[in-house]
């Protein structure tokens, strides 16, 4: 572990709060901070920071222990909702319960059986109950707040009917909204559309073809600027920046070291490289 760095008030220099009483940057050069020894009092303690770099801190990840309780009346739950799917499918098999959705044709008996393992059987007797609480149908701009469209199931969430009636302004908490261009009004909602008329909804080429816009050079630029390097390199996807890149750099007799829990992105392009891959373990 790397060992801190002392700080101390420089002769002349004014204290000011840094987050450490007493202490004060004397003179600055790449993160570090120099000054003259003072008495114990006024020494603070600060991580040396290179370029500008985040404080070196250790990484403690936790997560909060499910309450006994909790847990035994959830696997209880789910028990007594399987016994309870394993009894309707057998009164569905003898025609005993009303609602067949769940069963095959008659004309379809002698084909491969459609429901045969354990998902199935989860979909049927426990996702349906509450099926109703998921994709719900909305008739506004998925923004903070969402108009939604009301409906009922005659045949317990097998299918549904709307009513016509709309329930209004209701908080929306799952949208993959956090751009904010999904809203009604507002500073996104004009800048996304400015943006549209001047340059369409996609580019519909690569940029070494007519895909490069004054907007991508104006992103590198400043992507380069903020990590104080020459020059960066922007891709508009993600999966395909790791998959589709890691190709062109390596090939057929090279070594790729792979963390075990690597992204998809990255182990698919390590695969299609061709090059030998050598797993480690996680943060090794």
């Amino acid at each position: 572990m790397e060992r801190p760095e002392r700080t101390a008030v420089a002769p002349g220099a004014q204290p000011r709060a840094n987050g450490c009483s007493g202490a004060v940057h004397g003179a600055l050069r790449n993160g570090y901070v120099r000054g003259l020894p003072v008495p114990e009092t006024q020494v603070c303690i600060n991580h040396i920071v290179h370029n500008g770099g985040l404080y070196k801190r250790p990484f403690n990840e936790a997560f909060e222990e499910t309450p006994m309780l909790v847990a035994v009346l959830t696997y209880v739950g789910y028990g007594v909702l399987t016994l309870f799917g394993y009894l309707r499918d057998f009164m569905r098999q003898w025609k005993i319960e009303k609602c067949q959705n769940a069963t095959e044709r008659e004309e379809q008996k002698d084909f491969v059986p459609l429901y045969q393992d354990f998902e199935n059987f989860y979909n049927r007797n426990l996702y349906m109950r509450i099926r109703d609480s998921w994709n719900r149908p909305i008739c506004s701009v998925p923004g903070a707040k969402v108009d939604m469209m009301e409906r009922v199931s005659h045949d317990y969430n097998w299918t549904f009917t709307y009513t016509g009636r709309v329930i209004k302004d209701i908080i929306n908490m799952g949208s993959y909204n956090y751009l904010g261009f999904a809203q009604k009004a507002g500073t996104c909602q004009e800048a996304a559309a400015k943006v549209l008329s001047q340059y369409g909804a996609g580019v519909c080429s690569t940029r070494q073809e007519m895909g490069n816009l004054d907007k991508h050079e104006e992103l590198e630029k400043l992507v380069a600027r903020f990590l104080g390097v020459e020059s960066a390199m922007a891709y508009g996807m993600g999966f395909a920046t790791n998959s589709m890149n890691i190709p062109a750099l390596v090939g057929k007799g090279c070594l790729i070291l792979s963390d075990e829990l690597n992204h998809a992105s990255l182990v698919l392009g390590a695969r299609l490289s061709g090059a030998t891959i050598r797993i480690f373990k996680h943060n090794s």
